[in-house]
Formats: structure tokens, sequence, C-alpha cells
């Protein structure tokens, strides 16, 4: 399947009841999947007339109770900032999808990873934060979907799947599980079910000592899911003297890089994070005592690399190389990269 429908179809596995978004490349293969299939299994699909009033949508059918989810590509988040910081401040579970194209402004529709600090930086303004999965195989990215969801619920959080223009449309063998029921806590949901205390889904909070209370709650939750759903994976690390950091696609493409680089004698390994927060930040750490070098690879100009270098706290160099636009780096370039830093490391 390609990814895009891949994920709808996981969404759907999940139990998805509610789909509200607007069509923009590279990733209007996952409403049309939704608006085919999700009617059909009992759910609501609506096209609505802007990614504004897509993300409050979700907001509504979040507040209610409803598994609900969007997607969209990197203009599209950016419309929809200020829902995003609702419905974190409101404490509403929901699943949102961005498949990065190459920006600033309108760019183009290639693959690229430039929304990583919009991602995992704020959800709009405030000190709201996303929890942010980064998956980089088509499996891997309906098998995020289907935990999306459940950890959307655990924390009352949005949850973002950040993929890119590639994962999106490639085609990869994948499988899911049967459709689940899930026992769900609605308790705080504007439910109509009359019993109990009044239920009010809001994210406002007039009085400064009262709000102040509200987000150390919320950077409480944070921290917990920093101890309990940090994920990532570790590829030839064992003896590795560099490290390469990578995640989604340009991990793709920096494994093969290693692969190359061990067949020449070189002992490289990959550290992928899978969420990109919470940062696997100690197991960032735990490399720098055993490697002499980090590699960041990205589809940016360079923004993951603030997070390793965080981590790594000045133990170890950390070299970046990056390519913009929608231009993706091949594994002869990363492995030039391997052994630029092996060389300078040496010296």
């Amino acid at each position: 399947m390609k990814g895009n429908e891949a994920i709808a179809e996981a969404a759907l596995r999940a139990g998805v009841q509610a789909y509200f978004g607007y069509p923009i490349t590279p990733q209007s293969e996952l409403p049309e999947y939704m608006a085919r299939e999700l009617p059909g299994r009992g759910g609501v699909f609506l096209q609505a007339e802007s990614e504004v009033a897509a993300i409050n949508m979700v907001y509504g059918a979040g507040g209610a109770g409803a598994r609900v989810m969007t997607s969209t590509s990197s203009p599209g988040v950016s419309l929809m900032q200020e829902g995003l910081s609702y419905l974190v401040g409101a404490e509403v579970p929901c699943v949102i999808v961005n498949m990065v194209r190459g920006g600033p402004g309108l760019g183009n529709i290639g693959p690229a990873q430039s929304d990583y600090f919009q991602a995992t930086r704020s959800a709009g303004h405030g000190d709201g934060r996303l929890i942010v999965l980064a998956p980089s195989t088509i499996q891997e990215a309906a098998d995020l979907t289907i935990l999306a969801f459940d950890l959307a619920e655990r924390y009352r959080n949005p949850v973002m799947i950040l993929g890119d223009g590639i994962l999106g449309q490639m085609m990869e063998p994948v499988s899911f599980p049967p459709p689940q029921r899930r026992e769900r806590d609605l308790s705080w949901a504007t439910t109509g079910a009359g019993d109990g205390p009044r239920r009010l889904i809001n994210s406002i909070y007039l009085d400064p000592d009262e709000l102040e209370q509200h987000n150390l709650r919320l950077l409480e939750k944070y921290r917990r899911a920093q101890q309990e759903e940090v994920r990532w994976e570790a590829y030839r690390m064992e003896d590795a003297a560099l490290a390469v950091a990578a995640y989604g696609l340009a991990a793709r493409v920096a494994r093969s890089a290693v692969d190359r680089a061990r067949a020449k004698g070189l002992a490289a390994g990959l550290l992928r994070p899978v969420t990109l927060f919470p940062f696997p930040t100690a197991a960032f750490r735990q490399a720098a005592e055993r490697v002499r070098a980090f590699l960041v690879v990205e589809m940016s100009a360079g923004q993951m690399v603030e997070d390793v270098r965080l981590a790594v706290e000045g133990r170890v160099p950390v070299f970046f190389y990056g390519r913009l636009g929608g231009v993706v780096p091949t594994p002869p370039e990363v492995l030039r990269q391997i052994e630029q830093v092996a060389g300078e490391v040496a010296r």
C-alpha cells in the first residue's frame, strides 16, 4: 500500500470515528481513502473548507469523546497552529498527520524534514507540546498510527505523525491487526450523558495563578511521557566509533550508508529516533560515552541536530549534513560524509 493509504487503514483499525481535513499534496490519498472507507464503517468524513476549519472540527469532535484525526502537509499545519494550541490547552486527544513538503512558503511537493521545529517545539502558541512519532517504513507508519491514538487518549494530548512526501507516496507490503474494541475513559468528555458533574472543554484560565498551575500540570504530563514513551532504534551501534543520527526517510538512506561504511572497514552505526518528542536524550547521551563523533543527516538546514547536541552535552563533536528544498540525500553522499567525519576525528 501507499503510505498515506496505510495510515488511513491503520486509523480505521484503531477505531477512528471522525476525520476532518483538506486536500493538499503530498497527502491527499489519505483523505481520499477516508472519504471512500470511513462512512461505510460507521464513521464521519467531512472535507472542510480549509485547514483552519478542519482543526476546529477536530476540537469539537474530540471534545465530545470521538476518536478523531486530521492530515495535511506543511503549509496546512501552519494554518492549524491556533487550533492545536486550543487542543493542547483543553487536553483533547486527537491524531494529526503531517506529510512534510519542501518550504518555506508554498515551496514544492518534494519530501522534506524542515517541519521538525514546528512539530517538536510547539503546538501553536504557549508552552504546549505535541507527542511526535516519526516512521521510516510503511509498516511502521501503520503501527505508529495505531499507537498514536492510544497515546493521545493515555495523555489526553494531540499526537502528530511526522512523515514526508516520499513516505506518503511510496508503496511497501504492510500487515494490519484486526480491528479492536478498546475500553475508553470518557469521564472528561462532553458526551451529553447528563450524569455526574458538569463537563467543560476549555483552555481559558483568566486567573494567572490558575493558568500557571494548569501549565505545570501539563509539564508534568510531558515529563511522564519522557519517562515512559521514548522510542528509538539502534543499528550496528554495539561497536560503532561513529554514530549517524537520522529519522524517517533520511534514516533509511543513512542505514544503507552505514552498511557501505562497514564494508569499507569503518565502524559506523545508526541511532534513529522514533519519538521526536519526547526525544531519546538518554540513548544519545549513553552513545556519546562510546563513540568518537555523531553525524546528523537531515532533509533540512539542520533542526534535529540541535536536540542531538543538547543530548550529548559536548562529550563528542556533532557534525551535520543536510539537503534542502525536497532533495533527498543518497547513500553515496552520506558515505562520503561518514568518511570525512572519520578522517576529522582520527587526526
